[in-house]
C-alpha cells in the first residue's frame, strides 16, 4: 500500500523504520508537527520523525493544523491507501480522515478501551497496572474510540518508569502496526468495535500533577515518581526551592518517619510518607545538575526541622 505516516516524537521512530523497511508497503510521505524549540539553547529543531524521513528521502509535510487546505490538497494528490499514525500530537478533522481509502490506523499504547487519551503509559504506571499493551485501531472523530484491529500485551515491571515501559511498547507496537497494515492489504483483517465497558481516560499529566504529596502512602509516591519519569518530571520543594526527583525505592522495613521528614545515613537518604519511608535516588536541585541523593544531602545538610514538600 501507499502510506503516509503521521508521527512526531522518538516514540514513533520504531514504527516508521519498520514501515520504511517493509517490502510490502511504500512510505511516500510523512506528516509531523512543525519545527519546535528544544534543548537548553531553545533552538528550533525538526521533529525526530522529520529527521528520519529526511534521511530516507521521503517527502515531509508539516501543517500547522491537519485541516489546513494546502495540506489536505497535497494529501489528496499523494492519494495514499492508508495513513498509519503513531503519536502525531494533533487532532485530525473529518476532512483529513476521509482521504485515504483505508483510513487512518493509529498505534495507541494501551489495551483499549482502557486509558484513552494523551498519557496512557503514564496512567498505567500511576495506577499500578500489572499488564498493559498497545492496540491498533481505525481513527474516528471520538477520542481513541475507533474499532480495534489488533493488540500486543506487555508486563509492567515493578520498577518501570513510564519512559522504560514506553520504549518497550514502541518496539513491540511497531511490529503490530506493520502486521495490521499487512492484514488490511490482504483483506483478511477486520476491525472489532470496542466494548462499552472498561473505558478509562488518560489525560495529559501536568507539572502540577507531578508534585509529590508526602502525606500519601509510599506506594503512591513510588508510582507517581515513576509515572512522571522522564516527563514531566516529579518534584518537591526543599527550603522554598524546587527539587526534581528520579525514581525512589520504597523501604517497607524502614523506621517510621513523619511525611516529608528526611533521614540521612551513610548509605541512604530516606523520606517519610504516610506509611513506610522511601529511599531517594537521583535529585536535581533548582538551577543545578542531576546528582545522587547522598551528594545532595551532604551539600544541604538537612536538619530535624527540614521537610520535603
Amino acid at each position: 500500500m501507499r502510506l503516509v505516516f503521521a508521527g512526531t516524537p522518538e516514540t514513533a521512530l520504531p514504527s516508521l523504520r519498520a514501515l520504511l523497511d517493509s517490502p510490502r508497503h511504500e512510505v511516500v510521505a510523512v506528516v509531523t508537527r512543525p519545527d519546535a524549540q528544544s534543548g537548553r539553547g531553545r533552538k528550533v529543531h525538526p521533529s525526530p520523525v522529520a529527521e528520519l524521513a529526511e534521511e530516507a528521502g521521503v517527502e515531509i509535510l508539516k501543517p500547522a493544523k491537519a485541516g489546513d487546505p494546502e495540506f489536505l490538497e497535497r494529501l489528496r494528490l499523494i492519494d495514499p491507501d492508508c495513513c498509519p499514525v503513531v503519536a502525531y500530537g494533533a487532532l485530525l478533522p473529518q476532512s483529513a480522515l476521509d482521504i485515504p481509502r483505508n483510513g487512518w490506523v493509529n498505534l495507541h499504547f494501551s489495551l483499549l478501551p482502557a486509558w484513552r487519551g494523551a498519557a496512557p503509559v503514564q496512567h498505567a504506571v500511576l495506577h499500578g497496572d500489572e499488564i498493559t499493551g498497545a492496540a491498533t485501531f481505525q481513527i474516528v472523530r471520538e477520542l481513541d474510540a475507533g474499532p480495534v484491529y489488533g493488540v500486543v500485551t506487555e508486563e509492567v515491571r515493578p520498577a518501570d518508569t513510564s519512559g522504560q515501559l514506553l520504549a518497550r511498547l514502541a518496539e513491540s507496537g511497531a511490529g503490530l502496526l506493520a502486521a495490521t497494515l499487512d492484514g488490511i492489504e490482504d483483506g483478511k483483517l477486520e476491525a472489532v468495535p470496542q466494548p462499552a465497558e472498561g473505558v478509562s481516560l488518560a489525560p495529559k499529566i501536568t507539572v502540577d500533577d507531578a508534585r509529590v504529596d508526602w502525606s500519601a502512602p509510599a506506594m503512591r509516591v513510588d508510582r507517581l515518581v515513576r509515572a512522571c519519569t522522564p516527563a514531566p518530571g516529579a518534584w518537591t520543594e526543599f527550603r522554598g526551592q524546587r527539587v526534581k526527583l528520579g525514581p525512589v525505592r520504597p523501604v517497607p522495613g524502614g523506621s517510621a518517619l513523619a511525611p516529608g521528614r528526611i533521614a540521612v545515613s551513610k548509605n541512604a537518604v530516606l523520606v517519610g510518607t504516610a506509611t513506610h519511608p522511601v529511599e531517594l535516588g537521583e535529585v536535581q536541585p533548582q538551577g543545578k545538575r542531576l546528582m545522587g541523593a547522598g551528594e545532595w544531602a551532604r551539600g544541604v545538610r538537612p536538619t530535624e526541622d527540614d521537610r520535603l514538600g
